[in-house]
């Protein structure tokens, strides 16, 4: 009798959640699904995958795209140089290459113990927000360290003490699915060692964030604001528990508050400024909208350093090597998807929507006439992401605001990709800090918003752990 009961489960549980949800069933792939990036998408699928141009830009576009790819990769020296289109690096800095952390132009990934440094994963450092400082508030989005700033920055050239020295360290927990299936996550706990420059306020929030992947950026930055806004719903009108809301950040060129859709925290506006903060917070390298060194007053060593700058006042990243960097990261391509009709993939992509992913990891948008690259024009494209803020619980909390996001809220990563993650990277680690090392620990952080979403998909049985992940790895 237990036996026959066992067996019917399965069943009965397909059958109420046939009855109780209204999610759609798919038979087969949609039309044109495996373009995640619409014609802009690549057929590659090895561990280059990351790191062509759009499949629509034109041939004489693609050299712009080479050149931009050659500041990307190769490394910055120390100033004075004869290099002098790369010198500037420093003082102080996190890496010497873009390409150092996005090995690949795919994902980074937290210190493994007996490394040097920390080169894949930074820490943003931030005190909490004071109301007399509400004009630092509206342009840095936080209050930064008096002593060490925004970011803690490990290396620095001769002469100069680096700030500190990150290392992380693990506690264990163990998750349970219906079907007894057990598995094991690892919370981090930061280790700041070696300070520079003293002791730290008392009060100081950290939060480390692996450098995400590169691709389908300027796809992203396409997205027209209105259809990212259509999105929003923080009084949670639809009563689906989900209430995203779009960070509002400071635009350096404008010099007014826009949307955000970059980083962890979406605390960038646009490509171009992402990469110049990464430029200046991650290697030391100055630029028209960031024209000084990120040094602290505190850090005289740091502001007595000598620096890159031309002769004739251009900085160390000028204006043409910015140019040619942020054309090369818009045009990164998306790659195109594998088994999109495999019964499998069809499988675990109906699990999905039934566990309402797809409440914030929306699945597509069409790109707009209007964009910076017209090779990234009206493209229906697929990223799975709203671009939106949701609060994902205390268990991913790094207590850290950023502009209008709180302790608790990330922005949705696109998952576009994923599935090759591995590949392109040499790993699997995944979320902010790296710390799920596998695609079903990742789902099984989730909490806050998509709580409701991680409880269902612990109701899965083997079967459908494994077709849920064939789909994600499909992505």
């Amino acid at each position: 009798m237990s036996l026959s009961l066992s067996r019917l489960l399965p069943l009965l549980l397909a059958l109420a959640l046939a009855a109780c949800d209204d999610a759609p069933r798919f038979t087969h792939a949609e039309p044109g699904e495996a373009l995640s990036g619409g014609q802009a998408t690549v057929q590659r699928s090895d561990r280059n995958a990351y790191s062509l141009p759009s499949a629509n830009l034109s041939p004489a576009l693609r050299l712009d795209f080479a050149v931009g790819n050659s500041f990307f990769r190769n490394p910055w020296v120390i100033a004075p140089s004869t290099t002098t289109a790369r010198d500037g690096l420093g003082p102080l800095f996190n890496t010497n290459a873009c390409q150092n952390c996005h090995v690949r132009d795919g994902r980074g990934h937290p210190p493994e113990p007996g490394d040097v440094n920390a080169v894949g994963m930074l820490v943003r450092l931030s005190i909490p927000d004071q109301p007399y400082l509400a004009k630092v508030i509206e342009r840095l989005g936080v209050v930064p360290e008096p002593v060490y700033g925004t970011q803690l920055q490990d290396m620095a050239i001769p002469g100069v003490a680096p700030e500190g020295k990150v290392r992380v360290s693990y506690t264990r927990e163990t998750v349970s699915f219906k079907d007894g299936h057990q598995v094991e996550l690892r919370k981090p706990a930061l280790q700041i060692t070696q300070l520079g420059y003293g002791v730290m306020h008392p009060d100081t929030r950290f939060s480390a964030r692996v450098a995400p992947p590169m691709i389908g950026l300027g796809l992203l930055e396409a997205i027209p604001e209105a259809d990212l806004l259509a999105n929003e719903d923080p009084d949670d009108r639809n009563r689906d528990g989900i209430r995203g809301r779009a960070n509002r950040v400071w635009d350096d060129a404008q010099g007014k508050t826009v949307i955000g859709r970059f980083g962890w925290k979406a605390g960038q506006p646009n490509v171009n400024q992402q990469n110049v903060h990464a430029f200046a917070g991650d290697m030391g390298l100055t630029s028209t909208l960031l024209p000084n060194d990120d040094c602290t007053p505190a850090q005289t060593g740091c502001l007595a350093a000598p620096n890159g700058d031309g002769a004739d006042g251009e900085k160390e990243v000028s204006d043409n090597i910015l140019r040619l960097v942020t054309f090369y990261t818009r045009n990164l391509a998306v790659p195109a998807r594998r088994d999109v009709g495999s019964p499998q993939v069809l499988a675990g992509k109906n699990l999905f929507y039934q566990a309402g992913c797809q409440g914030c990891h929306t699945p597509q948008f069409t790109t707009a006439a209007d964009a910076t690259e017209p090779a990234l024009a009206n493209q229906v494209i697929r990223p799975y992401s709203d671009l939106l803020l949701h609060d994902m619980g205390p268990g991913l909390a790094d207590e850290r605001t950023e502009f209008a996001a709180n302790g608790q809220d990330w922005r949705t990563p696109p998952l576009w990709g994923i599935g090759l993650s591995e590949t392109v990277s040499g790993h699997s680690q995944f979320l902010h800090d790296g710390r799920a090392r596998n695609l079903l620990e990742a789902v099984l952080w989730h909490g806050g918003e998509a709580e409701a979403a991680r409880n269902f998909v612990l109701t899965f049985n083997a079967e459908q752990r494994a077709a849920l992940l064939a789909f994600l790895n499909s992505l």
